[in-house]
Protein backbone atom coordinates (compact mmCIF):
# COMPACT_ATOMS: atom_id res chain seq x y z
CA UNK A 1 0.00 0.00 0.00
CA UNK A 2 1.00 3.53 -0.76
CA UNK A 3 1.12 6.76 2.13
CA UNK A 4 -1.75 8.50 0.34
CA UNK A 5 -1.91 12.11 1.78
CA UNK A 6 -4.27 13.06 5.02
CA UNK A 7 -7.49 14.82 4.78
CA UNK A 8 -7.08 18.34 3.71
CA UNK A 9 -7.96 19.50 6.66
CA UNK A 10 -6.76 22.50 8.77
CA UNK A 11 -4.73 19.96 11.37
CA UNK A 12 -2.99 18.49 7.94
CA UNK A 13 -1.88 21.91 7.22
CA UNK A 14 -0.41 22.77 10.17
CA UNK A 15 1.00 19.65 11.13
CA UNK A 16 4.50 19.01 12.41
CA UNK A 17 7.22 17.47 10.92
CA UNK A 18 7.07 13.34 10.85
CA UNK A 19 9.49 11.12 9.26
CA UNK A 20 8.28 8.79 6.31
CA UNK A 21 8.03 5.31 7.31
CA UNK A 22 8.36 2.06 5.20
CA UNK A 23 6.30 -0.12 3.96
CA UNK A 24 7.32 -3.45 5.55
CA UNK A 25 8.68 -6.04 3.63
CA UNK A 26 9.67 -9.50 4.85
CA UNK A 27 9.01 -11.38 8.33
CA UNK A 28 9.58 -9.82 11.26
CA UNK A 29 9.11 -11.15 15.02
CA UNK A 30 7.71 -9.43 17.89
CA UNK A 31 6.38 -9.99 21.40
CA UNK A 32 3.16 -7.55 20.09
CA UNK A 33 1.94 -6.98 17.23
CA UNK A 34 -0.41 -3.38 17.09
CA UNK A 35 -2.79 -2.74 13.95
CA UNK A 36 -3.40 1.19 13.83
CA UNK A 37 -1.50 4.13 14.19
CA UNK A 38 -4.33 6.67 15.88
CA UNK A 39 -3.91 7.69 19.42
CA UNK A 40 -4.97 4.04 20.45
CA UNK A 41 -2.45 2.11 18.61
CA UNK A 42 0.42 4.36 19.20
CA UNK A 43 -0.49 4.59 23.33
CA UNK A 44 -1.00 0.80 23.59
CA UNK A 45 2.74 0.74 21.50
CA UNK A 46 4.42 3.35 23.51
CA UNK A 47 3.03 1.78 27.05
CA UNK A 48 3.99 -1.64 25.70
CA UNK A 49 7.36 -0.69 25.07
CA UNK A 50 8.02 1.38 28.37
CA UNK A 51 7.15 -2.38 29.58
CA UNK A 52 10.23 -3.81 28.01
CA UNK A 53 8.18 -5.55 25.17
CA UNK A 54 9.20 -5.20 21.62
CA UNK A 55 6.46 -4.28 19.60
CA UNK A 56 5.68 -3.76 15.75
CA UNK A 57 2.96 -0.85 14.41
CA UNK A 58 1.09 -1.30 11.23
CA UNK A 59 -0.45 1.29 9.82
CA UNK A 60 -2.58 0.95 6.75
CA UNK A 61 -1.92 4.67 5.37
CA UNK A 62 -0.05 7.04 8.01
CA UNK A 63 0.24 7.90 11.55
CA UNK A 64 -2.66 9.74 12.55
CA UNK A 65 -4.41 9.00 9.21
CA UNK A 66 -8.25 8.19 10.35
CA UNK A 67 -10.25 9.88 13.11
CA UNK A 68 -7.72 10.23 15.67
CA UNK A 69 -6.16 12.77 13.24
CA UNK A 70 -8.87 15.12 11.96
CA UNK A 71 -11.56 14.94 14.99
CA UNK A 72 -12.81 18.11 17.21
CA UNK A 73 -10.22 17.72 19.61
CA UNK A 74 -12.27 17.57 22.67
CA UNK A 75 -10.84 15.69 25.63
CA UNK A 76 -13.51 15.43 27.56
CA UNK A 77 -14.59 13.49 30.83
CA UNK A 78 -16.88 10.12 31.14
CA UNK A 79 -18.20 8.15 28.16
CA UNK A 80 -20.43 8.75 25.90
CA UNK A 81 -22.95 6.59 27.36
CA UNK A 82 -23.29 8.44 30.74
CA UNK A 83 -22.80 6.79 34.22
CA UNK A 84 -26.47 5.77 34.52
CA UNK A 85 -26.52 3.58 31.49
CA UNK A 86 -23.36 2.13 32.26
CA UNK A 87 -24.73 1.35 36.04
CA UNK A 88 -27.79 -0.87 34.05
CA UNK A 89 -25.14 -2.94 31.94
CA UNK A 90 -22.38 -3.78 34.55
CA UNK A 91 -23.85 -2.81 37.97
CA UNK A 92 -22.71 0.76 40.21
CA UNK A 93 -18.88 -0.86 41.17
CA UNK A 94 -17.99 -1.37 37.40
CA UNK A 95 -19.53 1.83 36.04
CA UNK A 96 -17.61 4.05 39.06
CA UNK A 97 -14.43 2.15 37.84
CA UNK A 98 -15.03 3.08 34.03
CA UNK A 99 -15.65 6.50 35.57
CA UNK A 100 -12.08 6.56 37.20
CA UNK A 101 -10.57 5.06 34.45
CA UNK A 102 -12.44 8.09 32.15
CA UNK A 103 -10.88 11.02 34.65
CA UNK A 104 -7.86 9.09 34.84
CA UNK A 105 -7.38 9.40 31.02
CA UNK A 106 -7.47 12.58 31.06
CA UNK A 107 -4.25 13.03 33.47
CA UNK A 108 -2.57 10.71 31.06
CA UNK A 109 -2.99 12.73 28.58
CA UNK A 110 -1.61 15.78 30.10
CA UNK A 111 1.48 13.70 31.33
CA UNK A 112 2.27 12.36 27.94
CA UNK A 113 2.29 15.59 26.36
CA UNK A 114 4.77 16.91 29.30
CA UNK A 115 6.36 14.06 29.62
CA UNK A 116 7.61 13.29 25.60
CA UNK A 117 6.92 17.65 25.17
CA UNK A 118 4.80 16.97 22.72
CA UNK A 119 3.64 20.27 21.24
CA UNK A 120 -0.03 20.11 20.28
CA UNK A 121 -1.79 23.28 21.80
CA UNK A 122 -3.33 21.76 25.16
CA UNK A 123 -5.76 24.13 26.71
CA UNK A 124 -7.74 23.68 29.73
CA UNK A 125 -11.92 24.12 30.15
CA UNK A 126 -14.77 22.65 28.11
CA UNK A 127 -18.44 24.32 28.25
CA UNK A 128 -21.45 21.59 27.82
CA UNK A 129 -24.68 23.78 26.55
CA UNK A 130 -28.03 23.77 27.28
CA UNK A 131 -29.74 24.63 24.44
CA UNK A 132 -33.19 24.52 25.80
CA UNK A 133 -34.75 24.36 29.00
CA UNK A 134 -34.95 20.63 29.66
CA UNK A 135 -31.15 20.81 28.85
CA UNK A 136 -31.03 23.72 31.90
CA UNK A 137 -32.35 20.93 34.21
CA UNK A 138 -30.24 17.56 32.91
CA UNK A 139 -27.16 19.57 33.08
CA UNK A 140 -27.76 20.38 37.22
CA UNK A 141 -28.73 16.70 38.06
CA UNK A 142 -25.81 15.82 36.10
CA UNK A 143 -23.38 18.08 37.90
CA UNK A 144 -25.08 17.04 41.18
CA UNK A 145 -24.59 13.66 40.51
CA UNK A 146 -20.90 14.11 39.59
CA UNK A 147 -20.04 15.91 42.38
CA UNK A 148 -22.09 13.80 44.80
CA UNK A 149 -21.66 10.46 43.47
CA UNK A 150 -18.26 10.44 41.79
CA UNK A 151 -16.83 13.17 43.69
CA UNK A 152 -15.53 15.11 40.78
CA UNK A 153 -15.47 18.59 41.76
CA UNK A 154 -14.11 20.67 38.50
CA UNK A 155 -17.58 20.75 37.32
CA UNK A 156 -20.16 24.20 37.74
CA UNK A 157 -22.97 25.29 36.30
CA UNK A 158 -22.51 28.24 34.52
CA UNK A 159 -25.96 30.29 34.42
CA UNK A 160 -27.02 32.42 31.60
CA UNK A 161 -25.77 35.93 32.05
CA UNK A 162 -21.92 34.87 33.10
CA UNK A 163 -22.13 32.25 29.67
CA UNK A 164 -22.99 35.43 27.98
CA UNK A 165 -19.46 37.16 28.98
CA UNK A 166 -17.92 33.36 27.56
CA UNK A 167 -19.50 32.69 24.31
CA UNK A 168 -20.66 36.08 21.98
CA UNK A 169 -23.67 34.04 20.99
CA UNK A 170 -27.73 34.36 22.47
CA UNK A 171 -28.07 30.52 21.49
CA UNK A 172 -27.60 29.16 25.15
CA UNK A 173 -29.48 29.21 28.04
CA UNK A 174 -26.48 27.73 30.94
CA UNK A 175 -23.90 25.63 30.41
CA UNK A 176 -21.88 23.27 32.20
CA UNK A 177 -18.40 24.24 32.59
CA UNK A 178 -15.51 21.63 33.20
CA UNK A 179 -11.54 22.74 33.82
CA UNK A 180 -10.36 19.14 34.02
CA UNK A 181 -11.25 18.41 30.33
CA UNK A 182 -10.02 20.67 27.50
CA UNK A 183 -8.75 20.80 23.86
CA UNK A 184 -6.12 20.58 21.08
CA UNK A 185 -4.49 19.80 17.92
CA UNK A 186 -5.13 15.98 17.35
CA UNK A 187 -3.08 15.42 14.30
CA UNK A 188 -0.04 16.84 15.91
CA UNK A 189 -1.00 15.05 19.82
CA UNK A 190 -1.00 11.38 17.74
CA UNK A 191 2.10 12.05 15.49
CA UNK A 192 4.13 12.96 19.25
CA UNK A 193 2.80 10.03 20.47
CA UNK A 194 3.96 7.73 17.84
CA UNK A 195 7.63 9.50 18.08
CA UNK A 196 7.28 8.74 22.13
CA UNK A 197 6.58 5.24 20.87
CA UNK A 198 9.28 5.03 18.39
CA UNK A 199 11.84 6.91 21.22
CA UNK A 200 11.27 4.09 23.24
CA UNK A 201 11.86 0.95 20.44
CA UNK A 202 8.65 0.19 18.76
CA UNK A 203 8.76 -0.44 14.77
CA UNK A 204 5.95 1.61 12.58
CA UNK A 205 5.20 0.51 9.40
CA UNK A 206 3.37 2.53 7.35
CA UNK A 207 1.57 1.99 4.02
CA UNK A 208 1.19 -1.58 5.84
CA UNK A 209 -2.54 -2.97 5.79
CA UNK A 210 -3.15 -5.89 8.03
CA UNK A 211 -5.02 -8.43 5.87
CA UNK A 212 -5.25 -11.39 7.86
CA UNK A 213 -4.08 -12.55 10.69
CA UNK A 214 -4.40 -16.92 12.04
CA UNK A 215 -3.40 -17.63 16.00
CA UNK A 216 -0.67 -20.91 15.75
CA UNK A 217 -0.72 -23.97 17.92
CA UNK A 218 2.27 -22.52 18.97
CA UNK A 219 0.39 -19.82 20.74
CA UNK A 220 1.84 -17.27 18.42
CA UNK A 221 -0.28 -14.96 15.88
CA UNK A 222 0.80 -14.48 12.29
CA UNK A 223 -0.19 -11.12 10.87
CA UNK A 224 -0.16 -10.61 6.73
CA UNK A 225 0.78 -7.83 4.88
CA UNK A 226 1.22 -7.39 1.16
CA UNK A 227 4.21 -7.46 0.89
CA UNK A 228 5.26 -9.03 4.65
CA UNK A 229 4.04 -10.51 7.59
CA UNK A 230 4.38 -10.70 11.73
CA UNK A 231 5.33 -13.34 14.16
CA UNK A 232 4.09 -12.05 17.49
CA UNK A 233 3.15 -13.50 21.04
CA UNK A 234 -0.05 -10.95 21.24
CA UNK A 235 -2.13 -9.09 18.41
CA UNK A 236 -4.06 -5.64 19.74
CA UNK A 237 -6.43 -4.93 16.96
CA UNK A 238 -6.79 -0.66 16.93
CA UNK A 239 -8.22 0.30 13.56
CA UNK A 240 -11.93 1.01 14.56
CA UNK A 241 -14.13 1.24 11.40
CA UNK A 242 -11.62 0.56 9.05
CA UNK A 243 -10.60 -2.59 10.59
CA UNK A 244 -13.50 -4.19 8.09
CA UNK A 245 -12.91 -7.92 6.50
CA UNK A 246 -9.71 -8.09 9.00
CA UNK A 247 -12.02 -8.77 11.55
CA UNK A 248 -15.86 -9.29 10.58
CA UNK A 249 -16.71 -10.07 14.34
CA UNK A 250 -16.15 -6.59 15.17
CA UNK A 251 -17.53 -5.01 12.28
CA UNK A 252 -20.64 -5.39 13.19
CA UNK A 253 -20.64 -3.90 16.70
CA UNK A 254 -19.91 -0.02 14.99
CA UNK A 255 -20.68 1.51 12.66
CA UNK A 256 -18.54 4.71 11.30
CA UNK A 257 -20.79 7.61 10.94
CA UNK A 258 -19.47 10.49 8.88
CA UNK A 259 -18.60 13.78 10.79
CA UNK A 260 -17.91 17.30 9.00
CA UNK A 261 -15.74 20.57 10.24
CA UNK A 262 -14.34 23.76 8.88
CA UNK A 263 -11.49 26.05 9.78
CA UNK A 264 -12.25 30.13 9.12
CA UNK A 265 -9.74 32.20 7.91
CA UNK A 266 -7.75 33.74 11.20
CA UNK A 267 -10.07 35.84 12.86
CA UNK A 268 -7.03 37.88 14.79
CA UNK A 269 -6.46 37.39 18.25
CA UNK A 270 -8.63 40.02 19.46
CA UNK A 271 -11.62 38.79 17.33
CA UNK A 272 -11.28 35.07 17.94
CA UNK A 273 -10.88 35.94 22.12
CA UNK A 274 -14.38 37.75 21.84
CA UNK A 275 -16.03 34.80 20.47
CA UNK A 276 -14.92 32.22 23.43
CA UNK A 277 -13.33 34.34 25.98
CA UNK A 278 -12.34 31.63 28.25
CA UNK A 279 -11.04 29.68 25.17
CA UNK A 280 -12.90 26.34 26.32
CA UNK A 281 -13.98 23.95 23.99
CA UNK A 282 -17.50 24.03 23.41
CA UNK A 283 -20.53 21.46 22.86
CA UNK A 284 -24.45 21.63 23.14
CA UNK A 285 -26.95 18.75 23.96
CA UNK A 286 -28.59 18.45 20.81
CA UNK A 287 -28.14 15.09 19.83
CA UNK A 288 -27.54 16.10 16.33
CA UNK A 289 -24.65 18.30 18.23
CA UNK A 290 -22.55 21.81 17.39
CA UNK A 291 -19.23 21.66 18.71
CA UNK A 292 -16.59 24.86 18.38
CA UNK A 293 -13.01 25.82 19.51
CA UNK A 294 -10.49 28.55 18.90
CA UNK A 295 -6.92 27.33 17.28
CA UNK A 296 -3.97 28.65 18.56
CA UNK A 297 -3.65 30.59 15.47
CA UNK A 298 -7.15 32.19 15.98
CA UNK A 299 -9.25 30.32 13.75
CA UNK A 300 -12.93 29.21 14.42
CA UNK A 301 -12.68 25.36 14.55
CA UNK A 302 -16.80 24.58 13.98
CA UNK A 303 -18.15 20.96 13.95
CA UNK A 304 -21.37 19.01 13.49
CA UNK A 305 -23.92 17.84 11.16
CA UNK A 306 -23.21 13.86 11.45
CA UNK A 307 -24.03 11.72 8.53
CA UNK A 308 -25.70 8.77 9.22
CA UNK A 309 -26.67 7.63 5.78
CA UNK A 310 -22.93 6.94 4.38
CA UNK A 311 -24.42 9.10 1.08
CA UNK A 312 -21.88 12.31 0.11
CA UNK A 313 -24.86 13.63 -1.92
CA UNK A 314 -25.54 16.82 0.54
CA UNK A 315 -23.15 19.97 1.03
CA UNK A 316 -21.44 19.45 3.76
CA UNK A 317 -19.31 22.36 4.22
CA UNK A 318 -22.32 24.79 3.55
CA UNK A 319 -24.31 23.29 5.89
CA UNK A 320 -21.72 22.75 8.46
CA UNK A 321 -21.30 26.60 7.71
CA UNK A 322 -24.65 27.06 8.19
CA UNK A 323 -24.53 25.68 11.66
CA UNK A 324 -21.74 27.83 12.64
CA UNK A 325 -23.91 31.11 11.78
CA UNK A 326 -26.31 30.04 13.28
CA UNK A 327 -24.75 30.18 16.68
CA UNK A 328 -22.07 32.89 15.73
CA UNK A 329 -24.40 35.11 13.07
CA UNK A 330 -21.39 37.83 13.18
CA UNK A 331 -19.36 35.55 11.17
CA UNK A 332 -21.59 35.93 8.08
CA UNK A 333 -18.20 38.04 6.43
CA UNK A 334 -15.68 35.46 6.80
CA UNK A 335 -14.44 33.17 4.88
CA UNK A 336 -13.78 29.42 5.55
CA UNK A 337 -10.70 28.13 4.57
CA UNK A 338 -10.56 24.01 5.53
CA UNK A 339 -13.53 22.18 4.90
CA UNK A 340 -12.92 18.09 5.76
CA UNK A 341 -14.85 15.29 7.40
CA UNK A 342 -14.45 11.82 8.24
CA UNK A 343 -15.25 8.56 10.20
CA UNK A 344 -15.79 7.73 13.31
CA UNK A 345 -16.76 4.60 15.00
CA UNK A 346 -20.12 4.89 17.43
CA UNK A 347 -21.71 1.41 19.32
CA UNK A 348 -24.93 0.40 19.27
CA UNK A 349 -25.32 1.42 23.47
CA UNK A 350 -22.42 4.61 22.75
CA UNK A 351 -20.17 2.90 24.86
CA UNK A 352 -16.47 1.57 24.28
CA UNK A 353 -16.09 -1.87 23.98
CA UNK A 354 -13.09 -3.04 24.68
CA UNK A 355 -12.22 -7.08 24.64
CA UNK A 356 -10.13 -10.74 23.41
CA UNK A 357 -10.88 -12.26 20.14
CA UNK A 358 -8.52 -15.29 21.20
CA UNK A 359 -6.65 -15.36 24.13
CA UNK A 360 -3.41 -13.09 22.94
CA UNK A 361 -5.81 -11.23 20.12
CA UNK A 362 -7.48 -7.77 21.98
CA UNK A 363 -9.27 -5.19 20.47
CA UNK A 364 -10.48 -1.62 21.28
CA UNK A 365 -12.78 0.43 19.26
CA UNK A 366 -15.97 2.16 19.68
CA UNK A 367 -15.33 5.11 21.59
CA UNK A 368 -18.33 7.31 20.25
CA UNK A 369 -16.92 10.45 19.94
CA UNK A 370 -14.92 10.00 22.88
CA UNK A 371 -11.53 9.44 21.61
CA UNK A 372 -9.19 12.31 22.32
CA UNK A 373 -8.50 11.03 26.18
CA UNK A 374 -10.25 7.17 26.00
CA UNK A 375 -7.89 6.25 23.43
CA UNK A 376 -5.09 7.14 25.32
CA UNK A 377 -5.93 4.78 28.49
CA UNK A 378 -6.89 1.87 26.40
CA UNK A 379 -3.59 2.07 24.90
CA UNK A 380 -2.12 1.53 28.71
CA UNK A 381 -4.89 -0.76 29.84
CA UNK A 382 -4.46 -3.18 26.97
CA UNK A 383 -0.78 -3.31 27.91
CA UNK A 384 -1.90 -3.84 31.33
CA UNK A 385 -3.42 -6.58 30.58
CA UNK A 386 -0.69 -8.54 28.25
CA UNK A 387 1.82 -7.64 31.12
CA UNK A 388 -0.91 -9.47 33.46
CA UNK A 389 -2.60 -7.31 35.40
CA UNK A 390 -6.12 -7.87 33.85
CA UNK A 391 -8.63 -6.26 36.24
CA UNK A 392 -9.39 -2.71 34.44
CA UNK A 393 -9.59 -4.04 30.80
CA UNK A 394 -11.68 -6.27 32.11
CA UNK A 395 -14.23 -4.29 33.68
CA UNK A 396 -14.69 -2.66 30.17
CA UNK A 397 -14.45 -6.17 28.16
CA UNK A 398 -17.94 -6.98 30.86
CA UNK A 399 -19.65 -4.21 28.93
CA UNK A 400 -22.40 -5.85 26.68
CA UNK A 401 -22.56 -4.85 23.12
CA UNK A 402 -25.44 -5.55 20.75
CA UNK A 403 -24.99 -6.01 16.84
CA UNK A 404 -26.07 -2.95 15.07
CA UNK A 405 -29.63 -4.50 13.44
CA UNK A 406 -30.72 -5.23 9.80
CA UNK A 407 -27.09 -6.70 8.88
CA UNK A 408 -24.52 -5.87 6.16
CA UNK A 409 -27.17 -4.36 3.83
CA UNK A 410 -29.90 -3.29 6.25
CA UNK A 411 -27.74 -1.51 9.47
CA UNK A 412 -27.42 1.77 7.87
CA UNK A 413 -31.73 2.59 6.83
CA UNK A 414 -32.42 1.15 10.13
CA UNK A 415 -29.80 3.54 12.18
CA UNK A 416 -30.83 6.62 9.66
CA UNK A 417 -34.41 5.70 10.52
CA UNK A 418 -33.70 5.75 14.30
CA UNK A 419 -31.41 9.18 14.01
CA UNK A 420 -34.81 10.83 12.26
CA UNK A 421 -36.30 10.14 16.03
CA UNK A 422 -33.44 11.96 18.10
CA UNK A 423 -33.70 14.79 15.11
CA UNK A 424 -37.26 15.38 16.40
CA UNK A 425 -36.34 15.42 19.60
CA UNK A 426 -33.44 18.16 19.64
CA UNK A 427 -36.43 20.33 18.26
CA UNK A 428 -38.84 19.99 21.07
Amino acid sequence: MGRPAYVDSYYAASALAAPGRRPLEGSVDCDVCVVGGGIAGCSAALHLAERGLSVVLLEEYRVGWGASGRSGGQALFGVAAGQAKLTRLIGADGARAVWEVSVEALALLRSLIERFRIDCDWVNGYLLTAVKPRHERELQAEIAELRETCGYESVRYVPRAELATLLATERYLGALYDGNSGHLHPLNYTLGLAAAAESCGVRIFEGSRATSFSPAASARVRIATAAGEVHARHLVLCGNVYLGALAPALAAKIMGVATYIVATEPLGAERARALITNNAATCDMNWVLDYFRRSADHRLLFGGRVNYSGLRSFDAPAATRARMLRVFPQLEDVRIDYAWGGEVDITLNRAPHFGRLAPNVYFLQGFSGHGIALTGIAGKLVAESIAGTASRFDVFARIPHGSFPGGAALRRPALVLAMLYYRLKDLL
